[in-house]
């Protein structure tokens, strides 16, 4: 593949907030630790060791262990599975949606990202060792969120009655869809037919598409691993501490201009058994289970969390506590959206004596097929100019393109001083008669860009042969008016190319914060 890289900024695409982070803006960088460089891992290496105890790490690779008992590791799988029990091993981090097909085509550039993110590591730091995972939000329980995908333009929905966390749910209903797909899908096919659960299935395709790299599966919804979260349960549901917390940071991150995209709540557990997950709230140490019987008294709920830590599913402001308590990590990768709630955490994560990670974007990319290539270089499109929002473009490229002059700039610029002469002799005449030029003046000019417009759209019918071109282009590259990458799936080019994945992991530098331009 050939490779371009542009500036985020030129591509219109994300925040501020997001771009003051990548940018280092020095307003944000009290609400994180280090800054995803090369040299700063040396420091959160050194960080992590000393927090991350010996039986953490028997707890993570005891349960690992047992959650892959049904898959034949590769080799590589083995190594790092034994190896995660050094001290010397650490792990890079990126979770999502359990999205059927993997869902948008980022997701596919979380995971290269932390498998070359380790590589890059392992060269940096050869005396420690980097194991890529992906933490699987199986107790998450927005289906809607999860239930579709983009393929060939075509959109492909799981429909199922099941409530609760999806990684819990059956695949029946799901094997339904799979008749209804184009193409080569026997890595899901295998998966969704074999597997008895939606997490067991997402574990056994990441095995076949990512096994020989290395990557782990870890799925928190696990008795054993909840374990470690019973202190913090009970500080957030028995004494509600995190709001407060996440209110302190989030009026801070207002003080400096951010307007924190995620509030905190009085408890930030649900309550996950059988097929619900449904939220807590407290009354008078009277604790609910919404849109259930379920209630407990406050002595009741302690032994509950005691009992029964599994049935506390940590919502996204402490999810990624919950991570880091369980995995020697390093960095969490992720879009920008994630790690801009992630700034909201940090006292969080002191006030559990939990590492903070640090915060890796995920490589952004657009790839360009052939056809769409040979368009843009036929129109002379730069780069950056495919990204201009549409009707924007194509005024653009009209001006940029036609013989005829279009813009009055020469004849503003010549009747100005006649004006601006009238204007001086009407005050000499009359002082009243100024408002009355000044607004013949405004009329003038609106006509002006009247016959401008007209002249643009006598312009476009005659270049409507390139316009259909660049319209064509944008549909392509931004369906839906979004990113290509947060609507198609990757099976739109896994298919045409087998080795899709391999050149994602030859041509993505997980440490160079530019939008990677990819042509096939």
């Amino acid at each position: 593949m050939k490779v371009e890289k542009i500036a985020f900024e030129k591509t219109n695409s994300f925040s501020d907030f997001f771009l003051n982070y990548v940018n280092e803006n020095d307003k944000l960088k009290a609400f994180y630790n280090h800054f995803p460089t090369l040299q700063n891992f040396e420091k959160q290496i050194a960080e992590k060791q000393q927090t991350f105890t010996e039986q953490a790490r028997q707890v993570l690779v005891k349960s690992l262990t047992h959650q892959y008992q049904s898959i034949s590791l590769t080799d590589a799988e083995n190594q790092n599975l034994q190896s995660l029990q050094n001290k010397s091993t650490f792990t890079i981090t990126t979770g999502h949606q359990l999205n059927i097909f993997t869902g948008p085509l980022y997701f596919i550039y979380k995971v290269v990202t932390v498998i070359n993110a380790c590589k890059t590591l392992k060269e940096k730091f050869p005396a420690y060792d980097f194991v890529p995972v992906y933490w699987m939000a199986s107790e998450d329980h927005d289906y809607e969120e999860i239930k579709s995908f983009r393929l060939y333009n075509q959109k492909y929905s799981w429909n199922t009655q099941q409530q609760g966390a999806v990684g819990r749910f059956h695949l029946n209903d799901l094997k339904k869809l799979l008749p209804e797909i184009p193409g080569e899908i026997g890595v899901f096919k295998d998966a969704y037919t074999k597997a008895n659960t939606l997490s067991e299935a997402v574990r056994l395709y990441m095995h076949q598409l990512f096994g020989k790299d290395g990557l782990l599966v870890l799925d928190g919804d696990d008795k054993a691993l909840k374990q470690s979260l019973i202190p913090v349960i009970e500080d957030d549901v028995i004494k509600q501490t995190t709001k407060k917390l996440v209110d302190k940071s989030n009026q801070d991150l207002k003080t400096v201009g951010y307007e924190a995209p995620i509030q905190g709540r009085d408890i930030n557990f649900f309550y996950l058994k059988d097929n619900i997950r449904e939220r807590i709230e407290s009354n008078n140490k009277q604790y609910k289970v919404l849109n259930t019987k379920i209630e407990f008294t406050e002595d009741e709920m302690r032994l509950e969390i005691a009992q029964h830590p599994e049935r506390f599913s940590p919502n996204v402001l402490l999810r990624p506590v919950y991570q880091e308590i369980l995995l020697p990590n390093l960095a969490y990768c992720g879009g920008p959206a994630e790690l801009v709630y992630w700034l909201e955490l940090k006292e969080i994560f002191k006030h559990h004596q939990v590492t903070y990670p640090i915060l890796l974007p995920r490589c952004f990319a657009m790839i360009i097929n052939q056809p769409t290539a040979r368009n843009i270089e036929k129109l002379q499109l730069d780069t950056e100019e495919i990204f201009l929002e549409k009707n924007y473009l194509y005024n653009h490229f009209i001006l940029k393109n036609n013989r005829n002059e279009i813009l009055l700039t020469q004849q503003r610029q010549a009747a100005q001083p006649i004006f601006e002469a009238i204007k001086k002799q009407a005050l000499q005449t009359d002082q009243t008669l100024n408002r009355m030029v000044e607004a013949e003046y405004r009329k003038w000019e609106k006509s002006l860009e009247k016959i401008e417009q007209k002249l643009l759209r006598a312009e476009k019918r005659k270049q409507q042969e390139a316009i259909h071109q660049i319209e064509a282009i944008k549909q392509h590259l931004f369906p839906n008016g979004s990113l290509q990458e947060r609507v198609d799936n990757f099976l739109n080019f896994y298919q045409q190319d087998n080795q899709f994945i391999e050149k994602l992991k030859a041509v993505f530098n997980p440490f160079d914060y530019r939008m990677h331009i990819l042509y096939q």
